[in-house]
C-alpha cells in the first residue's frame, strides 16, 4: 500500500529525485554523490528525500546542518533529513513507538565505557542507521520470545536462546590486550543462553543510506593486534588481511573481526560468536561490498547477510510496528 506522502507525489518524478525536487525539500547534498557509482548515489538522494517527505506529512519542523550552531556554523542551514532539535527532543519523533522510545532512553541511561552513541544524530537525524536499528529490533528486547523466534527463523543457524537483547553494544572497548583494543561495536547483540551456563551472541551491524568507502588506516599498533586476532580465528589468510585494510572494507571487517575475537578471550565466557550485516535490498554499494569481502574470507558463511526486506517477511516485528517500518523507510 502506497503512503499518503507517495500518493501525493509522481512515481517518475519521486524515483528520478531531481535536484529541483531535491532543493525544494532540503535535500540536495553533495555528500549523497558516489562518483563513478550512479547507482548508489540515486539510492541516497531518494532515501534523504523520502525521510524529508515522511517528516513533512507529519509535521515536524525541519532539522539543520550542523544539528546545532556552533562557533563555525552559527547559522546552520535547513536540512530535510533531519527534525530540529527541540521537536525531535520533545516528541521523539525519530522512534516509531513508545517501545522504541523506552528501549532508547534505556540505552542513553546505561552507557558503556568509551562509546560512540550521538544522542543528537540518534534523536534528529531521519537517515542514521542508528535510531533505524531500535526502530527494527526495540519490540524484540521487549519481547525476548519473539526475539527468539525472529532470530532462529532469519538465522537459523543461531545456537542457543536469546536471553538479552543489547543496543550499540561491545563485549570491551579499548581493553589492553582483550577483543580489538578499538571501539569497535555492535548496533544490536542478541545475547544467547547456550546451556550449561555458556554463553554466545549475535552481532549485528545495520545500513541504510550509508554507502561504502574507503576508510582510514588504522595505527601500526592497531593493525598489529587485528592481524594477531584474524590467525588465532583463521577468517582470512595474511595476503587478504593486506588488501581489506585501508579499503572500503574495512569497516565490515572490523565488526566482523570483533565477534571473530569473542571466542578467543581468555575468560573463555563466549563459547559462540556470529556476525550479521543488515541493509536494504535497494543499497546496491553494500550488496556488491558484501560479495566482494565474503570472497576474502576463509569460510564466507561466517557472516551473514540479510537484508531489510527479508527480515520483516520472517515476521521479526509485530504487524502494526512493521507497516510503520515500511513506511517509514522502504518504498
Amino acid at each position: 500500500m502506497r503512503s499518503s506522502f507517495d500518493a501525493a507525489f509522481p512515481p517518475s518524478e519521486f524515483e528520478a529525485a531531481s535536484n529541483d525536487v531535491l532543493f525544494a525539500h532540503h535535500c540536495l547534498e553533495f555528500v549523497d554523490r558516489v562518483p563513478g557509482d550512479p547507482e548508489t548515489t540515486a539510492f541516497k538522494r531518494r532515501a534523504r528525500l523520502h525521510q524529508a517527505l515522511w517528516r513533512e506529512a507529519r509535521g515536524f519542523a525541519s532539522g539543520t546542518q550542523p544539528i546545532r550552531p556552533s562557533k563555525k556554523y552559527p547559522e546552520p542551514r535547513d536540512l530535510g533529513s533531519r527534525i530540529a532539535v527541540e521537536a525531535a527532543r520533545s516528541t521523539g519523533a525519530n522512534f516509531l513507538n513508545d517501545t522504541v522510545r523506552r528501549a532508547v532512553e534505556k540505552r542513553l541511561a546505561n552507557p558503556q565505557p568509551h562509546q560512540t552513541l550521538n544522542e543528537d544524530r540518534l534523536y534528529c537525524d531521519l537517515l542514521s542507521s542508528m535510531p533505524m536499528c531500535f526502530n527494527l529490533f526495540a519490540e524484540l528486547q521487549k519481547d525476548l520470545d519473539l526475539a527468539n523466534r525472529a532470530i532462529h527463523a532469519r538465522w537459523p543457524t543461531t545456537p542457543g536462546n536469546v536471553a538479552a537483547v543489547e543496543f550499540e553494544w561491545s563485549p570491551g572497548r579499548q581493553l589492553e590486550g582483550e577483543y580489538l583494543e578499538n571501539r569497535s561495536a555492535f548496533d544490536v547483540a542478541f545475547i544467547l543462553d547456550l546451556g550449561g551456563g555458556k554463553k554466545g551472541v549475535l552481532g549485528v551491524e545495520t545500513k541504510y543510506h550509508e554507502h561504502c568507502k574507503r576508510e582510514k588506516i588504522p595505527s601500526g599498533k592497531r593493525i598489529a593486534r587485528y592481524k594477531a586476532v584474524v590467525a588465532a580465528s583463521g577468517l582470512m589468510s595474511p595476503a587478504n588481511v593486506e588488501k581489506v585494510i585501508g579499503s572500503d572494507l574495512q569497516q565490515i571487517w572490523l565488526d566482523h573481526l570483533l565477534a571473530s575475537s569473542m571466542p578467543l578471550h581468555a575468560s573463555q565466557k563466549w563459547a559462540w560468536a556470529g556476525f550479521a550485516l543488515v541493509h536494504p535490498a535497494r543499497n546496491p554499494s553494500y550488496a556488491r561490498a558484501v560479495e566482494r569481502y565474503q570472497s576474502l574470507l576463509s569460510n564466507p558463511s561466517t557472516i551473514q547477510v540479510t537484508s531489510i526486506e527479508s527480515l520483516l517477511q520472517a515476521g521479526v516485528l509485530p504487524e502494526a510496528t512493521a507497516q510503520a517500518f515500511k513506511e517509514r523507510y522502504l518504498w
